[in-house]
């Protein structure tokens, strides 16, 4: 191979060829509360990619405890400069406090901002809320993810636990920590299941 040819390859070979780094932006679920490191979100989304043959790299950036004003407000120094994605599941703390859907949505559009403005793919992925706080704010709360996922054109996730699938809470308990409100390692392993083809989706849309 010619010089020539070979510096040809190397100006036209993307700047993607390798594989992308994506940051999982959350909480406590994100985080891995109360499981080995190995059995948290990142860690088995990791293997279940490897698996799929999807090259990629997962950044954990879940805080427990942390609200969307929490990522909003430690969005823009954990967006380093080799993140090309960004998975954002955020909101689950809002809904525990009782936080008004406006403020939770404002949060999350701050947050899609700054990704857009870096030009960050982002997969975002929604909470439904319980019924305990009313009928209206169940409404606004869960149309806050599939309105700025349109908005913004992001990927979307309609549900983190949809890969635990529909039941009473006595038959999803199985699933999750003795808190119930985490999952357990087996929990997880159904979410990642679940929600892995969407973080496909969103890899190949950094290409």
């Amino acid at each position: 191979m010619s010089k020539a040819i070979a510096a040809f390859i190397v100006l036209v070979s993307p700047a993607w060829a390798g594989p992308v780094t994506v940051l999982a932006l959350g909480d406590s679920l994100t985080q891995g509360y109360g499981l080995v490191q190995d059995q948290g979100f990142v860690p088995q989304m990791q293997k279940w990619l490897e698996d799929q043959g999807v090259e990629a790299r997962l950044v954990n950036g879940g805080v427990s405890g942390d609200t969307t004003a929490g990522g909003a407000a430690r969005v823009e120094w954990s967006l380093t400069e080799e993140v090309g994605a960004m998975i954002v599941t955020l909101g689950g703390n809002d809904l525990l406090r009782g936080i008004d859907p406006a403020v939770s949505r404002e949060n999350l559009e701050k947050i899609l901002q700054v990704a857009k403005a870096r030009d960050i793919e982002v997969l975002l992925v929604g909470m439904s809320a319980p019924g305990n706080y009313g009928a209206a704010y169940k409404a606004d709360f869960d149309a806050i993810y599939p309105d700025l996922a349109q908005s913004y054109d992001t990927l979307y996730a309609a549900n983190f636990f949809a890969g635990l699938g529909e039941g009473t809470p006595a038959e999803l308990r199985a699933y999750f920590q003795p808190d119930g409100i985490h999952p357990n390692a087996e929990g997880v392993e159904r979410i990642v299941e679940a929600l892995g083809p969407r973080v496909v989706d969103l890899i190949a849309a950094t290409k």
